[in-house]
C-alpha cells in the first residue's frame, strides 16, 4: 500500500511569482518581443531606446559597437561611431540616453531584425548566464559618468579610419555595455581592461604608421 506524502513546500530561496514579474526583462527577450511583434513592418532605433527604458545606454552602445567587432567594410565603423559618440558623451554627462532624429529615425525590416537577432541570440543568451549583479559600486551614477569618459575615448578611437584599429575598442564597448545593461561591475572592469589593452595597440599602429609616413617622405626628398 502506497503511503501518502505531505504535500511538498516551495524551497525558501525559491522565486516567488511577484520576484518573477519584479525582475526586469533580459536584454535578450526584449530583442526577440521586437523581432516576433508583427504590428511592426520595420524597427527603428528608437523602439529599442523606448524598449530598453532606463537600460538604453548598455543596450544601444552594445547594438552600435557590436557590428564592428568583426572586420567591416571600410566606413563602417564612421557611421557607427556617431551615436556611440552621441550616447558617451550623454552618459558622461548625466544625462538620459537621447539621439537625433536623423539618427533615432534609422530603421531596418522586422525579418531582417529577427534575422539578426536569431543569429546574435545564442551568443548574447550565452553572455546573460554570466552576468550577474556584483561589484555595484561601478553601477552608481558617479560611477557611469566615469565609464561614459572613457567610453567617449573608445568611440573617438573607434570612429578614427585605422586599419583594424576599431575591433578590440569595439569589443571594449560590448563588454562594457553588457555590464551596464546587468549592473555587473566585473564586466564593466573586464571590458575596461579590455579598452585600456586597446587604446595602446592603437597607438602603436598609430605611431608606425606616422614612421612608416615619415622615412617614405625622408626617402622622397633625399
Amino acid at each position: 500500500m502506497a503511503l501518502l506524502s505531505e504535500p511538498s513546500t516551495p524551497a525558501d530561496d525559491a522565486p516567488s511569482p511577484e520576484d518573477e514579474r519584479a525582475k526586469p526583462r533580459s536584454f535578450s527577450t526584449i530583442l526577440h518581443e521586437l523581432a516576433q511583434d508583427g504590428t511592426r513592418e520595420r524597427i527603428q532605433v528608437a523602439d529599442l531606446l523606448a524598449a530598453m527604458k532606463d537600460r538604453a545606454f548598455g543596450a544601444l552602445i552594445f547594438i552600435f559597437a557590436m557590428p564592428n567587432v568583426l572586420p567591416t567594410p571600410p566606413g563602417t565603423s564612421a557611421i557607427l561611431g556617431i551615436p556611440l559618440l552621441f550616447l558617451a558623451a550623454q552618459m558622461a554627462l548625466g544625462q538620459t540616453p537621447w539621439l537625433p532624429k536623423l539618427i533615432a529615425g534609422r530603421s531596418m525590416l522586422r525579418s531582417d531584425f529577427a534575422g539578426m537577432v536569431s543569429r546574435a541570440s545564442p551568443w548574447i543568451a550565452r553572455a546573460e548566464r554570466m552576468l550577474k549583479p556584483r561589484l555595484t559600486v561601478l553601477s552608481t551614477p558617479a560611477a557611469e559618468r566615469l565609464i561614459g569618459c572613457f567610453c567617449l575615448v573608445l568611440a573617438l578611437v573607434l570612429a578614427m579610419p585605422i586599419p583594424l584599429g576599431n575591433m578590440l575598442p569595439a569589443l571594449a564597448l560590448c563588454v562594457i555595455a553588457f555590464g551596464i545593461l546587468e549592473r555587473d561591475g566585473l564586466w564593466i572592469s573586464l571590458g575596461v581592461a579590455i579598452g585600456i589593452v586597446s587604446l595602446f595597440l592603437v597607438a602603436g599602429v598609430i605611431y608606425a604608421i606616422i614612421k612608416s609616413a615619415i622615412f617614405v617622405l625622408a626617402k622622397l626628398l633625399s
